[in-house]
């Protein structure tokens, strides 16, 4: 009973009812008179219990393995990650547009869910080597290198929306020291490239060389110090940033990634085009009402009006069958999870386990705000799935493994090793 007790239990009821509801919900969302069982491996609902089963017995192998083997492997599992998502351009099979699949037979496999997890682990190793100082230019570089590799080689597939994800890892860095400024200047530079597709190069680099001198007048007048030549070559970089954008955006990105980017920044009103999943799952989930439709009674869902609403749209299935109260349980549960998961992690006394604490946490706040927001229209469609929600077999057994390592760290967060 004390061993049971050690573990995170409040975390463990939330991950059950979590995956339980994203059965239920891939059921629904993919129902047909044709079903005659959920047990089917043939139906979506039959291919997700198949994976959670599997993800069963890795987190009975996962909770009573010692945590420092995860240290030890940190480095391994990264670097074949990293060869897993090289050999995709060789061996990978397309679909969606992006050549990011493995077929093994009946099951097909997704490298980038797992390049998290490795991630996640080997950031938390490198971080936690003593020698690791964010406060030197060199360790800042390599633990870009380390976050900015995986991003690269996903976004070459071309799949730019799973790699956005990677930007969690950010969180956990600064929590580990890094100077705030690299923050700053980095929503900087996401506001440069939004002001540049919004208007264009001349008002962009316009607006920034007239705060440059604000700043410079205010530093002056207030005798505060200014190192004029580094504030110089920001501006010359921010301004290059801006430059660039147009030519990035035309030709790094896909058609229906620029057409969904025009959406959301209100350069393009299609509401029958590109625009047409977002519009559906808003109508869906505004049909749900207080208390929803009922259970396979979405008339949205059932019509197959909205695309893809067994995995990127499934919160649209949610706010239509079980409506506000649907939604928002979703969301508290979701906020719970990732609040206790974060405050878990600081009373990590193992620089390792709580760097990776962190990670989780970011990743799962990344993939629950942006899933949610592209349902609501408020981001861009870019293929994010909800953890545990959404079907996904690679998506459920990556994010499943990641949070029973975070269990079997949490259950001896007071000891060193």
């Amino acid at each position: 009973m004390n061993r049971i007790l050690k573990y995170d239990l409040i975390s463990l009821t939330t991950y059950a009812i979590l995956v339980t509801f994203g059965i239920i919900n891939v059921y629904s969302s993919s129902y047909t008179e044709l079903f005659t069982s959920i047990f089917d491996y043939t139906t979506l609902v039959g291919k997700q219990l198949i994976f959670l089963a599997i993800s069963l017995i890795a987190a009975l192998i996962i909770i009573f393995t010692k945590s420092k083997f995860f240290d030890n492997i940190a480095s391994i599992v990264y670097f074949l990650s990293l060869i897993l998502l090289i050999s995709l351009f060789f061996f990978g099979v397309e679909r969606g547009g992006a050549k990011s699949w493995y077929i093994l037979g009946p099951i097909s496999f997704q490298p980038s869910e797992f390049a998290k997890l490795c991630t996640a682990l080997f950031l938390a190793k490198f971080l936690s080597i003593i020698q690791t100082d964010l406060n030197k230019f060199r360790d800042i570089i390599l633990v870009g290198t380390i976050i900015f590799v995986p991003i690269l080689l996903i976004t070459l597939q071309p799949d730019p929306g799973s790699s956005i994800v990677f930007l969690a890892f950010i969180f956990p860095i600064l929590r580990e020291g890094l100077d705030l400024r690299f923050f700053y200047f980095g929503v900087l530079i996401l506001l440069i490239l939004i002001l540049t597709l919004i208007f264009n190069f001349f008002i962009s680099s316009t607006i920034l060389s007239v705060i440059f001198l604000l700043i410079i007048i205010y530093r002056r007048r207030n005798r505060i110090r200014l190192n004029f030549i580094k504030s110089f070559i920001s501006l010359i970089f921010l301004i290059s940033i801006s430059f660039s954008t147009n030519y990035l955006f035309e030709n790094i990105l896909e058609q229906r990634h620029r057409d969904r980017i025009n959406l959301i920044l209100g350069k393009e009103f299609d509401n029958k085009g590109i625009g047409y999943n977002i519009n559906q799952s808003k109508i869906a989930i505004s049909n749900g009402g207080l208390f929803g439709t009922g259970f396979l009674e979405g008339t949205q869902t059932k019509g197959d009006f909205v695309p893809r609403q067994h995995t990127d749209y499934i919160f649209s299935t949610i706010g239509e069958e079980w409506g506000f109260i649907g939604t928002f349980t979703t969301i508290i549960l979701f906020s719970l999870l990732i609040t206790r998961i974060t405050s878990r992690a600081e009373k990590q006394v193992n620089h390792f386990r709580r760097i990776y604490c962190y990670s989780f946490s970011s990743l799962l706040f990344i993939h629950f705000f942006i899933n949610i927001g592209m349902s609501i229209g408020l981001v861009p469609s870019i293929g994010i799935p909800l953890p545990y929600i959404s079907y996904g077999g690679s998506s459920l057994l990556a994010f499943s493994i990641m949070f029973f390592v975070y269990l079997n760290f949490d259950s001896s967060r007071l000891k060193e090793d």
